[in-house]
């Protein structure tokens, strides 16, 4: 079994600097009202940026690997969270938006398919505490 590490150190208030074992640091704080500087990206925000870093470089791969010729390629992401504490993620919709001509929807939709049902780690740990659901669309 793989053991990964990740060291978070505190700075200051609520202002944390981390990073893991790609030696790669991440800044984290919160608003001031929370004791924090505003001055970084909130913890749980992260883990809509790995929900969509994960999903989106698994659907990349796959259409790259078909020869489907991608002019653009984004990831929206629109999260539902309870309003009482711990105030967790209860819904995320992660929308899949491509730009290109003659871009299969088969395809697509296929690659999204193998991305959220055996690719994709972050998928597979939220889904057992989140509802995740998804769409796409293909603008020519």
């Amino acid at each position: 079994m793989a053991t990964k590490q990740a060291l978070v150190k505190h700075i200051k208030g609520v202002t944390f600097a981390g990073k893991t074992d790609s030696n790669h640091w991440v800044m984290m704080d919160g608003p001031e009202s929370f004791g924090g500087s505003d001055a970084a990206i909130r913890p749980k925000e992260l883990i809509l940026l790995a929900l969509g870093g994960c999903a989106g470089s698994d659907v990349i791969s796959i259409l790259e690997k078909k020869r489907i010729k991608i002019d653009s390629f984004e990831i929206n992401l629109a999260a539902e969270m309870q309003e009482v504490h711990p105030q967790v993620y209860t819904k995320i919709h992660v929308e899949f938006v491509f730009k290109g001509e003659n871009i299969p929807a088969k395809d697509v939709e296929r690659a999204i398919e193998l991305s959220q049902t055996k690719y994709c780690s972050v998928t597979a740990m939220l889904q057992k505490a989140v509802e995740i659901t998804h769409s796409y669309r293909i603008i020519e």
